[in-house]
């Protein structure tokens, strides 16, 4: 289906009738407002997202990694282990986001999954420039890799993920790990992900500052304060889908939202991946806008558990 056709189908109605009630309070544009007081603003709309879900454990615990501690969120299911693990990153412009603004979504996750979940609180922008946050989730990874059992879980079953920064950050560590001889994946869940920073296809030009997307001069914002340099924009370790080979990368589902921004460098990883000999689906959800997986829409269910099936695909040996 060509780009323009898709433009022709609708928002859902419950995506709708959400963006209607938030341009009543006309918040304006994230990059106005101090950090500090946008992650105040992040952190309020949790209300919006729902009441959470019961999971059997939830337990905050600082680890030990090159740069010194590192805070983590540990989910862990109903049930007998050794579990699975789920290593997860927040989204959030690498700025705003953190782990309880997407505790819903790991609670979700850890339930749907029967996985143990790693949320890990990395460290953020502008405080912390690229590559803290890379290198302190693969860090995270190592940590989990070779502490698995002492926190229940299975060594031999670690999958990556996380939405929006997260997911460049879930491809990130999923590429350091093929290059540097480990942790070994048997999974990635890429949640409309941000992989190119160049902000030059198709539906960044056409959706920038609309359907609930930050605008142009907000995603500046966030890569001026990610990066140090114009020029890192082309690392992969920035930009994933830049990345020369991506042969060797474990099995992958990219969800993507039809109204995102985001939507069409998902995709092309999709492309790029399968291109590559790498079991990969693309599932795109119509009518849906980005951060949908956090929300209480009818397809917010739909998407948390076909991400949740696949993870449990993934995770039988």
């Amino acid at each position: 289906m060509t780009e323009e056709r898709e433009d022709r189908i609708s928002l859902h109605p419950q995506v709708e009738a959400y963006l209607e009630r938030l341009a009543r309070f006309n918040f304006g544009e994230l990059h106005t407002f101090p950090v500090e007081q946008a992650r105040e603003g992040v952190r309020r709309g949790i209300v919006l997202l729902g009441e959470p879900e019961a999971v059997a454990d939830v337990e905050d615990r600082m680890i030990p990694v090159t740069d010194g501690d590192l805070r983590v969120r540990i989910y862990t299911p109903a049930g007998e282990g050794p579990f699975p693990l789920l290593v997860f990153f927040h989204g959030g412009g690498f700025m705003l986001g953190d782990l309880d603004t997407h505790d819903g979504l790991c609670r979700s996750l850890a339930n749907g999954a029967e996985s143990i979940v790693v949320s890990v609180d990395y460290p953020r922008a502008p405080e912390h420039r690229f590559p803290a946050a890379p290198d302190a989730c693969y860090a995270a990874t190592q940590w989990v890799a070779d502490n698995a059992a002492g926190i229940g879980g299975d060594p031999a079953r670690i999958a990556v993920g996380g939405d929006s920064a997260g997911g460049n950050l879930a491809a990130v560590v999923a590429q350091t790990a093929r290059d540097h001889g480990g942790p070994d994946l048997v999974f990635q869940l890429l949640i409309y992900p941000d992989l190119d920073f160049r902000r030059t296809n198709y539906s960044i030009r056409e959706y920038a500052g609309k359907y609930g997307n930050i605008g142009r001069a907000t995603q500046h914002w966030f890569m001026d304060n990610y990066l140090t340099a114009e020029e890192e924009k082309l690392d992969p370790r920035v930009s994933p889908l830049l990345a020369p080979d991506l042969a060797g990368l474990p099995p992958t589902l990219v969800i993507t939202a039809q109204y995102d921004a985001l939507r069409d460098e998902g995709e092309q990883y999709g492309q790029r991946l399968e291109a590559a000999g790498v079991p990969v689906t693309v599932s795109r959800y119509p009518g849906m806008i980005h951060e949908f997986v956090r929300h209480t829409f009818d397809d917010s269910e739909k998407a948390r558990t076909e991400a949740a099936t696949a993870l449990r695909k993934a995770f039988i040996r």
